[in-house]
């Protein structure tokens, strides 16, 4: 309740800060923020190239498509994508705002969620290209997609608290800045972004399975590609975690906070 209400208190400035965050990636670009629609497009393109007509990949269970296959990869790419920002920007994002953190009026806190809001637009983005994509290839547009919102939460609420981590630890570890671009590229390759689950052998499963992108990806793919509804019981247990951990992250946070200002 009090990360909530901290964000309540301070939500005007954490989007305004977002809206400049995302203004300030497509400042001067020709197309402006139509590049948050194009730049998806391009990406499935080239995934559907290299993966469907040059290594000529198949999901298994699937029709066999190329395009099926593409938008199967497309939607655990969207999610890593998501989660990678917030993880690789976490280190620096308390360094880098050294002039923030003298003020001590100013709530540091919220730079968690501007982070993370800005990567939901992202991410947002790149589901709405996806569902598009979808309903072309498909003819249809599932009802369970409506369910996204829910799917996607409990992985907003741990990334916070990822980025609260982080940013806290990055003041006082540098190395940490080095490490995060490394782990989050073992998240895709550990995760069932690119291999499914099915094909892992049983003794090397629960690496995937204990990566907290694999459930998320899953759930998308049943509710926007295949129509299924989310496993409840799992998303419960998830958000349980994600909420405890994200609840530990502040206090960390908050405990390290008083010494930024004598480091920076």
């Amino acid at each position: 309740m009090a990360i909530l209400s901290a964000f309540g208190r301070h939500r005007v400035l954490a989007f305004e800060l977002t809206r400049r965050d995302i203004q300030g990636r497509y400042r001067g670009a020709s197309f402006g923020m139509l590049w948050s629609l194009i730049s998806p497009f391009l990406l499935l393109l080239v995934y559907t190239l290299a993966f469907g007509f040059i290594l000529k990949s198949r999901w298994p269970g699937t029709s066999g498509s190329t395009i099926e296959f593409a938008l199967i990869l497309f939607a655990g790419l969207t999610v890593h994508a998501f989660f990678a920002e917030c993880l690789v920007r976490a280190p620096l994002l308390i360094v880098g705002r050294s002039a923030y953190v003298k003020r001590v009026v100013f709530p540091i806190e919220i730079f968690g969620w501007t982070t993370v809001l800005a990567a939901t637009f992202h991410l947002m983005m790149n589901l709405l290209v996806l569902l598009l994509l979808n309903a072309w290839w498909s003819g249809q547009v599932h009802a369970t997609a409506l369910l996204l919102p829910i799917v996607l939460i409990p992985l907003i609420v741990l990334s916070v608290g990822v980025v609260w981590m982080v940013s806290a630890l990055g003041v006082y570890l540098r190395d940490i800045g080095q490490v995060a671009g490394v782990a989050a590229t073992a998240m895709l390759f550990l995760s069932s972004a690119i291999v499914p689950l099915e094909s892992i052998p049983e003794s090397y499963r629960i690496v995937f399975e204990l990566n907290p992108l694999t459930l998320i990806i899953d759930q998308v793919r049943d509710v926007v590609i295949w129509g299924r509804l989310p496993d409840w019981s799992a998303l419960s247990w998830y958000s349980a975690v994600a909420c405890g951990f994200t609840a530990v992250a502040y206090g960390v946070f908050r405990r390290l906070q008083t010494g930024f200002a004598d480091v920076l």
